[in-house]
């Protein structure tokens, strides 16, 4: 049986966030979920984020997993696999309109 280990939950705001880092790849701003003890990474998405209106609009949570291809095979994915930091890959799918990422 594949695990899963809970790794973040991601939370769309409009609000302006301190430390916030921006991804100009997708052209969004994020606070790494290590500033929150709750491991909350809080997301804000200008009109110009070329990310889809499901992950720009809905909580995530977000698994760390053993394989990420494995773990997205057969899924509806929404975001490709891709590296948000050195060494770190993520993805993610929509599963019965929410979206679930997989680190």
């Amino acid at each position: 049986m594949r695990q899963w280990n809970f790794h973040h939950l991601g939370i769309p705001t409009d609000e302006v966030k301190e430390g916030e880092s921006y991804n100009p790849k997708y052209k969004f701003y994020s606070i790494h979920f290590e500033a929150n003890p709750y491991r909350i990474q809080w997301l804000r998405f200008p009109k110009e984020s070329t990310l889809p209106k499901i992950i720009t609009h809905i909580p995530h949570l977000a698994f760390k997993v053993e394989d990420l291809d494995a773990e997205i095979e057969g899924k509806k994915v929404i975001l490709d696999p891709w590296e948000p930091l050195d060494g770190f890959q993520a993805a993610i799918i929509e599963d019965e309109g929410a979206p679930i990422e997989f680190i």
